[in-house]
């Protein structure tokens, strides 16, 4: 029951992240972001990532930890593509 848990909390954080994605790549800025906040949130996915390995409990609920990682590792990726963009208006 533990681990049916664990799985709706970390997919129930894990819809947001497409929504998130969705709206950086096409608002093409960095209103409204944090990047510190996407960073804290991507340590977390890595230390439950890592909890798993550590307790020795690799079952299928690292799945949902590792493709909530890369969701947010995306997002990070298009908050740097974004700053970029903000910068060159900036300086038009």
């Amino acid at each position: 029951m533990a681990e049916v848990l664990e799985v709706l909390m970390v997919v129930s954080f894990g819809l947001s992240w497409p929504l998130s994605i969705v709206k950086s790549y096409r608002t093409r800025t960095t209103k409204g972001k944090s990047i510190f906040f996407l960073y804290c949130i991507w340590f977390g996915y890595a230390a439950g990532i890592a909890s798993k390995f550590v307790a020795g409990n690799l079952n299928y609920v690292i799945f949902f930890y590792v493709l909530n990682f890369f969701m947010v590792l995306v997002d990070i990726v298009l908050y740097y593509r974004n700053r970029r963009l903000d910068n060159q208006l900036i300086s038009r």
